[in-house]
């Protein structure tokens, strides 16, 4: 283990996510670093994204220059007014929770989010995703999801997934789609986080178009 490389990576993901790389977005509907539209009293929208941040990331979908929000905005753009609802995960994002393999209590939070969406909303198409510490949530959360609630996911996107070579229980493939930049040594199974860790941002669009493609 390279610890030197383990306690930079507060330090690393901190100035990254502050810079993101350009994405064609109309008015930005989400401008934020907290989201709680599943369970704020939004009503039911087309589209529910439940969406777990990466570690260290602020809120609990990350500050508004990081993947997540750009990627909220990009699929609202190409959704139109009101159709997508955005629900984070809180939980702590902590450098243990990584190591770890994905906080725990988070993947429960995130399982509670899925089953409510499923039963509130029986109608909206639900898409799972989540950045680096988030993906590993995601594949948590899928163990745990009932086949009944599973069934109801239309698509699942990971991104700098330090899981990638996993399959995803209970979901199918062909609903699961893993963005991991050649390099990313989160991808591949360490702990050192590098620039090809931290510059997702500029996957946000393509992200969003793969979704969208989803819930057509």
């Amino acid at each position: 283990m390279k610890v030197s490389g383990l306690f930079s990576l507060a330090a690393v993901v901190s100035s990254a996510v502050v810079s993101a790389a350009p994405v064609l977005l109309s008015a930005r509907q989400y401008s934020g670093n907290t989201y709680n539209q599943l369970i704020d009293g939004t009503p039911c929208r087309d589209v529910t994204l439940i969406y777990a941040r990466g570690t260290i990331q602020q809120g609990n979908v990350g500050d508004p220059a990081a993947v997540g929000p750009l990627m909220f905005n990009a699929l609202a753009a190409l959704l139109g007014t009101n159709k997508l609802a955005v629900q984070g995960v809180t939980y702590p994002a902590s450098i243990l929770g990584f190591l770890l393999g994905g906080d725990p209590d988070g993947a429960n939070t995130m399982t509670a989010h899925v089953a409510r969406a499923a039963t509130q909303c029986p109608n909206t198409k639900i898409i799972l995703s989540g950045y680096s510490q988030g993906a590993q949530l995601v594949h948590r959360t899928a163990g745990q999801l009932t086949a009944d609630v599973a069934g109801k996911v239309t698509a699942v996107l990971t991104l700098g997934d330090p899981f990638m070579k996993r399959t995803l229980a209970n979901i199918p493939a062909s609903k699961h789609r893993v963005i991991c930049h050649d390099g990313d040594n989160i991808c591949e199974g360490g702990i050192i986080v590098n620039d090809k860790h931290t510059n997702y941002q500029e996957d946000a669009g393509d992200a969003a178009l793969w979704m969208m493609s989803r819930v057509r």
